[in-house]
């Protein structure tokens, strides 16, 4: 594989991982944000990746995100009858988040970008060290 090939994947690496954390990032956003009927509520969303062909030599070794995914997990109901958006029967409906779920899945899409960037700084280095073999 050619150092650009290999800047072409952690590059798409980067995309991908980028659109996770923004998923991620609305789906914690919208955690507790209530409604008054199940149909209004947020559902979480979830990017699925596909192996891809790199753009530079249509190599094998990427990664590219496919869809986003809406969850089907049926709202939560709660009975608080004084809540403005209470429904006629006293229920609020929120999303079916799980925070700590999320948080763990933002903590290693966080890590995956950091290892990408760190691939493309040491392919990167290797590039500049094989231009000075030479002097």
């Amino acid at each position: 594989m050619s150092l650009f090939a290999t800047m072409d994947v952690a590059g798409m690496s980067l995309d991908a991982q980028s659109t996770r954390l923004n998923t991620i990032a609305s789906n914690l956003a919208n955690a507790n944000v209530v409604k008054s009927s199940e149909a209004e509520v947020y559902r979480a969303r979830y990017p699925v990746f596909a192996a891809a062909m790199s753009a530079v030599r249509g190599e094998g070794g990427g990664v590219r995100v496919e869809r986003i995914l809406q969850s089907e997990l049926p709202a939560l109901r709660e009975f608080v009858p004084g809540h403005p958006l209470a429904d006629d029967e006293g229920y609020i409906y929120r999303p079916d988040i799980n925070q700590v779920d999320e948080m763990a899945n933002m903590m290693a899409a966080s890590r995956s970008y950091q290892n990408s960037i760190q691939a493309m700084e040491t392919t990167k280095q290797l590039a500049l060290r094989t231009l000075t073999l030479g002097r």
